[in-house]
This record gives structure tokens, sequence and C-alpha cells, in this order.
């Protein structure tokens, strides 16, 4: 059945229940993908600038082969012996610190999270958490409580357990050193603590991308992760949307950060949409959550799963995408420059790689957030064909983070055209910042 954007939008309220959010303020209906590139249901072509879930490109045939033949050989779960997974997660963990040596693959990045923290819990005994305020973890009953701006109004009391620190932001707090994000994080330790509670883990994105992704410089985590070690707790570095060579420089967005993680969760981009996820943490963390949990995951690395996974990162040396990730991220960056030169409601640029953007502000003494213009910005880029999309504490910050084949020449197309945006938006018709 074919259905025009108006009957698309009724029927989802009807078929899958009200408030089910959708981008921009007309929605788009896309219909293909290849590379890069989006089509809608009308034919038109968008270059998409936000999509992290085909990491590799949209369609990318390496990936679609590997699927197909394995779809066409065997589909089963890890009861059964398979070589697949043993060879993919002995492909994944050669990236990492050889003490992260151990893996339990799952569907979602959420799965990941709530297995990371039950091993946090299994391993120390306790059960306190330690996140930022303005982060998001998944949504399982567990995980969903991490996230302020996306906790469930009716839940299973879980937040007794939480503590938040603030998020560290580079253009209004500057923690050159991460010596005062490590001092904010001993402190809900010590509540965690003195109430009987307990310390189990710390929880971060490594490179904080829904904080806004601020610009800390290289080895910025040590002292965060020494206060954790000193506390007995577990580091856990959440790579869903930083991992896989996304910020150019490093494989890992936690090897830019100087630390060694006790266990590392992934998702979205494992197995290019493919539904994959993944728990890696030393031998001795799984050994002592195996022990605790009769843990087990039907569709966990079945044959399928791991061919789409391990094409990815053969995708991933063999086109040498990240070194493409650094090239058109330093491009960007001096684009980037280039338009807060010119536009004075640009107050920050920032980002490493494949992930980079501008924060939008109406006054650049106060920094007050414009909100409001912002989203102007990103549907007015929608209706010229550009996609992505805004994150942040104030959802003011432009999020450009587009699939690692993303070229110089892409590049440059999504800045003419955001340049084109900028001259003819005034934020002072949105002074209040939304």
């Amino acid at each position: 059945m074919k259905r025009n954007a108006q009957q698309l939008m009724q029927d989802r309220a009807r078929l899958m229940g009200p408030s089910v959010s959708t981008f921009y303020e007309e929605p788009v209906h896309f219909v293909k993908g290849d590379g890069v590139w989006l089509w809608d249901a009308d034919g038109r072509r968008y270059l998409d600038c936000y999509n992290n879930v085909p990491h590799v490109g949209h369609c990318n045939p390496r990936v679609v082969d590997a699927i197909f033949r394995q779809a066409s050989t065997l589909n089963t779960h890890t009861r059964y012996l398979h070589d697949g997974i043993l060879d993919y997660i002995e492909a994944l963990t050669a990236t990492m610190d050889p003490s992260l040596n151990t893996a339990i693959l799952t569907c979602t990045g959420s799965e990941a999270n709530d297995i990371a923290l039950r091993m946090a819990e299994a391993v120390t005994g306790k059960r306190g958490i330690v996140v930022t305020d303005a982060t998001y973890h998944g949504n399982t009953s567990l995980v969903s409580q991490l996230s302020q701006s996306n906790t469930p109004a009716v839940g299973f009391g879980l937040h007794q357990y939480v503590r938040c620190v603030q998020a560290p932001d580079s253009y209004r707090h500057p923690d050159p050193d991460g010596t005062g994000f490590a001092a904010h994080v001993e402190e809900q330790i010590q509540s965690l603590q003195s109430d009987g509670t307990g310390f189990a883990a710390l929880l971060v994105c490594p490179y904080f991308l829904n904080e806004g992704f601020p610009d800390n410089p290289d080895g910025w985590l040590k002292p965060a992760a020494e206060v954790v070690s000193k506390a007995g707790g577990l580091l856990i570095c959440d790579e869903v949307q930083s991992g896989f060579g996304r910020t150019g420089t490093h494989f890992w967005a936690h090897q830019k950060m100087g630390v060694v993680p006790d266990v590392i969760t992934m998702g979205k981009p494992m197995a290019n949409g493919h539904p994959v996820g993944g728990v890696v943490a030393r031998d001795d963390i799984v050994k002592v959550f195996r022990t605790g949990y009769r843990y087990f995951n039907t569709f966990g690395g079945n044959p399928v799963s791991c061919a789409a996974a391990m094409a990815v990162l053969d995708e991933l040396h063999e086109r040498q995408l990240i070194s493409n990730a650094k090239n058109t991220g330093d491009y960007a960056r001096k684009r980037l420059d280039a338009l807060a030169e010119q536009f004075d409601f640009i107050g920050d640029v920032r980002g490493s790689g494949l992930i980079f953007g501008a924060e939008m502000v109406t006054d650049n003494h106060t920094k007050a957030p414009a909100t409001t213009f912002t989203n102007r910005v990103i549907n007015e880029l929608r209706q010229r064909g550009i996609i992505l999309s805004a994150l942040g504490r104030h959802r003011n910050t432009l999020k450009i983070r587009p699939p690692m084949p993303f070229s110089i020449e892409n590049a440059g197309l999504l800045f003419d055209t955001l340049t084109e945006v900028l001259s003819t938006l005034n934020p002072a018709d949105n002074s209040s910042g939304g």
C-alpha cells in the first residue's frame, strides 16, 4: 500500500501509538539509500550528514553481500558452534588494548549498556552509577533511568542508584586537563558511598557526543579514570556513537581520551544497520558476570549478524575510511572556522574526524543558546537536501555525523549550502533562544 505523507503520519499514530517521534517539521519519507545519499518517495536526493548507523555507507555492497551469503547458508544462535562469532570477536578486540579480550554480542547498544552495568554490580557488589547530566545510553528499564532528558515518566525507581555530574562544556566552562570533571565524579562517588549505596561504575561516552562533543584535548579522561579505579569501580565507555574510527585519529574514542576502560559498549554502526551490539571487557570481568547471571541472547552473535559486522571491519580497513575521516574532518573544521568569522551567532566550532559541528548563540558575550534558531537552520537545510540534526544540553549545536565514506567534496556541498542558509536566516527573530 502506497501512502502520501499525511496518510503515513495518520497511520503511524493509529498503528504505532501517539507521540512516535519524527525528524523535521516536515518529516521525510526515504525509500532508497546509497553511500552518503538518500532518496525520498518523490525521487529527490539528500546528502546524509547525520546517520552513523550505515557506518560504511548506505547499502554498502560488501555488507549486503556478506548478509546475503550467510543468510543463504545458515542462521541460528550461539548455543550451536560457529566460527563467525569467534572470528569477529578476535578481529574486534584486536583493535583494542590486549586486556580487553572477551566479548558478549547483543542486538542493540541499550542491551550492551544494560549488561555492562550488571557486570559492574557483579564485580563490585555495589549498584551506584555515575553519569553526566546531559547523556543518553539507551532505553531498557535500567539505562533509561540514566538520562535526565529521556527519563520515562513512570519507571522502576532506579534513579536512587544514579548520580549525575555536570557534563563537560569546553565553551562555557573550560576544564582543559579534566581535573575539574574528575573532582565532580569523586564527589558523587563519595555521595554514593556515604548513603550506603556504594559505587559500581562511571558510564560515559568518551567523546561526550550527546553532551555536544566538547573540545577536550587528547588524554582528557585520565584523571576521572584514576578516580574511578581508586574507588574500586569500573570505567565503562559507551562507544556506540564515538567508535569505529569516527574521530579520525583513533579507532576508539577512549584511546583518544587516553584511557583503557574496564568495559566497552557498542551498537549502531557495528554492522551497518543490521541490529548488532556488543560488550567487550577483561576476561575476569566477563567470568564473574557469566557466573552470576545465566545470560543468553537468541539473536546476539548469530552468523548473519557476525558476517555483517566483519564486513564493516573489512571495509574500514581496506578503504582506509579512518584516514578519510581525518582528512574530511580537518577540511570541515576549516570551513566551520571560516563560517564562525563570517557569522557572529556561531559561538563555538568543534569536532574531530567525522563528528563536527557549531554551537549557535544569540549573543557571543553571554553565550545564550539559540535553540530555536538552530532548529530553523536544520529544517531549512532539510528543505535544501541536507540531512543533519542538533544535540547538546540546549540542542543548539549542529550535529554533523555522516557515514564514513563522506568526502571533502561532500563536505564542500554541505558547507556551501549551510553558508546560503545562514545568510538568509536572522537569529534575532528568536532572541529568546527557544
